[in-house]
């Protein structure tokens, strides 16, 4: 992940080195850290990062909500909320800051490197499709895919029949549709799917109905960390 800059917005020491530590880790460049909203927001604007880590409770009168309102009104800029809990008014916060995401505490490295992939990653793919004027799943013509399987305008088909998948799983497959024989991750996954990050276990599950009413080579798992459709050969 080279070449990501971050500031790191966060009043307790301890948890904003360890979040330093696994950014570097992963080689994101720590531009700084700060604890209060007012230098957060002059800090922000001043070194301009790609990605704010933003805790909500600070040690001055500005908390980091408002912090990321300010931010946000001056610079283009990924903010992610770090927070003990979620309620409607942090989201409603999130919502107009336009923030990328948030983590829950206490948080570990998967959850910090996976947040941030989708802040970053996510908002790539969506701009190339933009530039690429590509069609989103629902337009896609007819894609071919390996075992006589095909999925045109929304719905799965093999050898011309029609195969009966439910709302979520064919989510999955027009997603995997967009790119056969690509690999796409667990996180964009579930982001596509759900609307938020989940459990491994559930996405297996959703994998597993979809094996049992296709084929247990359609959707491949590509080490662990995504998956792929196979495309006709």
């Amino acid at each position: 992940m080279k070449g990501i800059r971050a500031v790191i917005v966060e009043d307790e020491l301890i948890a904003a080195e360890f979040l330093k530590e696994m950014l570097e880790k992963h080689g994101v460049e720590v531009l700084d850290i700060v604890d209060t909203g007012a230098e957060a927001i002059r800090t922000c604007i001043r070194l301009h990062p790609d990605v704010i880590f933003m805790d909500i409770m600070l040690r001055d009168h500005v908390s980091g909500s408002e912090a990321a309102l300010a931010i946000s009104r001056e610079i283009d800029t990924k903010i992610i909320f770090l927070t003990a809990y979620v309620d409607d008014e942090m989201v409603d916060y999130a919502v107009e800051a336009h923030a990328a995401g948030y983590l829950t505490k206490p948080y570990n490295e998967a959850q910090i490197i996976a947040t941030l992939r989708l802040a970053t990653e996510g908002t790539k793919v969506s701009e190339a499709a933009v530039r690429s004027k590509e069609k989103t799943p629902a337009e896609l013509s007819e894609v071919r895919l390996a075992g006589g399987f095909s999925f045109d305008h929304g719905r799965l088909f093999k050898d011309g029949k029609q195969v009966a998948l439910g709302p979520k799983a064919l989510k999955l497959v027009a997603l995997l549709c967009e790119r056969p024989g690509t690999s796409i991750s667990n996180e964009q996954i579930s982001m596509h799917i759900w609307g938020e990050l989940v459990n491994d276990k559930t996405l297996r599950s959703l994998i597993f109905r979809i094996r049992h009413l296709t084929d247990e080579g359609l959707i491949r798992n590509v080490s662990g960390t995504g998956y792929l459709i196979e495309p006709a050969r």
